[in-house]
């Protein structure tokens, strides 16, 4: 944290009246604190035409004015002007064959051009943005049009990446309970995030459907490999068998050969070992629930 401060204190005089471009509450966490911590003191500017439907709006704005209130800060809100939003970004969207970043910098020109006005009426020191913090945003870009803004402006731009706080902002703001909506704002980003969660969804029931498959075809193989394997054992178990009754077919004949006449129970033992070394091997070849 104090590595920080001291970035902030080398970008920006200290204890400098600055006007923070709040986007939502969430975004907001770590670059309050981290301004606030360096000294200066902040008041958030909510300059978020581009943000639609209209309840959605008001969802985050207040959600950034309820958390704004337990930290003493003021809130600033910006005209909802929607028609000459969509204007001058929606009309690059119109034309096609332009990047995102094309249409997200007007957004951002849009908004800071607001906020720069606001802040030179109210005699602000400095400008600033949360759009940083979201790995989502272009940080390049938003560094440009902030540095335009505050100069045509005459106040002084203090640009931070804040993108290595997001995990800590994500995290506080979940233990806040703070609503964390899950695309940008505009209703262009909104399609294109919908488009996103529907392709992932679709890979992850693909990929569901190839695990399934391939846990299905591994038990086949299993099943194949034990009835092979019961199979061949059944074979040998057989092959066992006849060879244990030649031998004892052997032991009769030899006894005839002797002149002296078997019995009938010793005739009838010879049969009962053939037979019953014929089960013993079978049964061998058996599962536990197959001999029940």
């Amino acid at each position: 944290m104090r590595d920080s401060i001291k970035q902030f204190e080398r970008s920006a005089s200290p204890h400098m009246k600055i006007l923070l471009h709040a986007c939502c509450g969430p975004c907001s966490l770590e670059p309050a604190r981290l301004l606030r911590a360096a000294g200066h003191r902040i008041t958030l500017a909510y300059c978020n035409a581009n943000i639609q439907p209209r309840n959605e709006y008001d969802r985050r704005l207040a959600t950034l004015r309820s958390w704004a209130k337990s930290q003493h800060i003021e809130v600033v809100e910006g005209v909802y002007d929607v028609a000459t939003w969509i204007d001058r970004v929606g009309s690059i969207e119109a034309q096609g064959g332009h990047p995102r970043s094309d249409r997200c910098r007007q957004c951002y020109r849009m908004r800071l051009e607001e906020a720069a006005t606001y802040a030179a009426e109210h005699h602000f020191d400095g400008l600033a943005t949360t759009l940083a913090v979201s790995p989502y945003q272009f940080s390049d870009i938003i560094h440009e049009e902030l540095d335009a803004a505050a100069k045509r402006h005459s106040l002084i731009s203090v640009f931070e990446d804040y993108r290595p706080y997001y995990p800590q902002a994500t995290q506080l703001s979940r233990e806040l309970g703070m609503y964390r909506q899950n695309y940008c704002g505009c209703l262009y980003s909104k399609k294109e995030a919908d488009q996103e969660r529907q392709v992932r969804a679709q890979e992850k029931v693909e990929r569901a459907q190839k695990r399934k498959r391939e846990e299905a075809l591994q038990a086949q193989k299993r099943a194949e490999k034990h009835a092979a394997r019961a199979a061949y054992d059944q074979a040998r178990a057989n092959q066992h068998a006849v060879r244990r009754a030649l031998k004892l077919a052997q032991r009769a004949q030899e006894q005839i050969n002797t002149d002296v006449p078997l019995t009938a129970e010793q005739m009838r033992h010879i049969a009962d070992e053939a037979l019953n070394e014929h089960h013993n091997h079978t049964d061998t070849m058996k599962g536990p629930h197959e001999n029940k």
